[in-house]
C-alpha cells in the first residue's frame, strides 16, 4: 500500500474539531494554510518488541521498529510534526530490568521524540536510576509540577518547551501525578509536588501571554479519568478548570481512546483530551489545522501499529 493511501485510511472516519470560539460551519470554509500534526505515545512501558501471533488481543501489534516506519511515513506526509510521549518509558519487560532505561531512551533518540514527559514508573530505578540515564535521552524531559530543586534532577527538566513549525509557535508542558502514596519515598526523595491545576494556570499564562504561542499542548500522566475518586485530577477535570489547553496527551491509566474525547474549558472553548493506552500497541496522531489569521481546528485518531 502507498504510504499516502496508508495514511488516509488509518485517520479516516475523524470529527473536525474547532477550538476557540470560532463556530465548526464558519471555520470549514476558510482557507487552511498550515497543518500541524501532533504525534504521540503513552505508558510503552519497555515494550521493545512487537507482541507475537499468539498474544491474544494485541497479537502482532505495537514494536518500536513498526512505530519508527510509521512516525517516518507521516513525517514525509507532513514535515510539520511534533513527536512527544506522556510518561512511564520504563518496566515491563525484561529489557529495562537488564538495562535499567538505557535501550528505551536511545531508541526514542533515534526516533526524533521531541520531548516526554515523566510517569511514575519512571521512578522504578529509584531517581538516581532515572538521572543516570539521561545522557541517552537526546530530547528534553518537560515537567512543570515536580519541583526537583533539591534532588539529583535539578534543572535536568524543563517547566516547558516552544517549537515552531511552519509558522505556528508550539507551547508543551508537562505534568506529573503525585508520587506519595504511589511510589516509595526513597524512589524520589526530595522531589516536590506542585497542584496540576495551579500550576496549568502559570504555565498557559507563560505561553499565552508571555511566549506568545498560537497551540498550546499539555503532556499529562495525571490519568484520564477516576469515576471513583471525584476529588482527584484527572485530564478531563484538568480540561474543564484550565483555559488556553488546546490538547491535552494523557497517560497513567492506559485507556485506549479511538478518538480524542471534547472537553468545554472553563472559558466555554474545546480542548482535547486523548490517550493511546499502553505498551506502543497504537499511535496517537492530531492534525491541526490553521488559517491565515490563525484561527484552528483539529481532528485526531488513534493508529494501530
Amino acid at each position: 500500500m502507498k504510504r499516502r493511501d496508508f495514511i488516509q485510511q488509518a485517520t479516516a472516519g475523524t470529527a473536525l474539531v474547532t477550538l476557540g470560539s470560532m463556530g465548526l460551519q464558519s471555520f470549514t470554509t476558510l482557507d487552511k494554510t498550515s497543518k500541524i500534526t501532533i504525534l504521540h505515545t503513552n505508558d510503552v512501558h519497555s515494550h521493545i518488541d512487537a507482541f507475537g501471533p499468539e498474544d491474544g488481543r494485541n497479537a502482532n501489534k505495537g514494536g518500536v521498529a513498526r512505530r519508527a516506519n510509521l512516525v517516518d511515513a507521516i513525517r514525509k506526509e507532513n514535515p510539520n510534526t511534533l513527536l512527544l510521549d506522556a510518561g512511564d518509558i520504563f518496566q515491563g519487560t525484561p529489557y529495562f530490568n537488564y538495562y535499567g532505561g538505557e535501550l528505551e531512551f536511545k531508541l526514542m533518540s533515534k526516533l526524533k521524540y521531541d520531548a516526554a514527559t515523566i510517569g511514575n514508573h519512571d521512578f522504578d530505578n529509584g531517581i538516581d536510576g532515572l538521572y543516570a540515564q539521561l545522557p541517552h535521552a537526546e530530547f528534553p524531559f518537560i515537567t512543570a509540577n515536580y519541583d526537583f530543586s533539591n534532588t539529583i534532577m535539578d534543572t535536568h527538566t524543563k517547566p516547558y518547551k516552544t517549537f515552531i513549525k511552519d509558522g505556528i509557535k508550539i507551547g508543551v508542558f508537562g505534568l506529573g501525578i503525585e508520587l506519595t502514596g504511589l511510589v516509595d519515598k526513597s524512589m524520589f526523595k526530595e522531589t516536590k509536588y506542585l497542584d496540576p491545576v495551579e500550576t496549568s494556570q502559570e504555565m498557559t499564562r507563560i505561553l499565552k501571554e508571555d511566549e506568545h504561542c498560537d497551540l498550546i499542548i499539555c503532556l499529562s500522566h495525571l490519568g484520564y479519568h477516576y469515576k471513583n475518586n471525584p476529588d482527584k485530577i484527572d485530564d478531563l477535570k484538568l480540561a474543564g478548570a484550565t483555559k488556553d489547553i488546546d490538547l491535552i496527551i494523557g497517560g497513567h491509566t492506559h485507556t485506549f481512546l479511538k478518538k480524542p474525547t471534547v472537553v468545554n474549558n472553563i472559558d466555554g472553548k474545546n480542548t482535547l483530551v486523548n490517550q493511546v493506552g499502553c505498551y506502543g500497541i497504537n499511535l496517537g496522531k492530531i492534525d491541526f489545522y490553521f488559517d491565515s489569521d490563525k484561527n484552528k481546528s483539529a481532528n485526531g485518531t488513534s493508529i494501530i501499529v
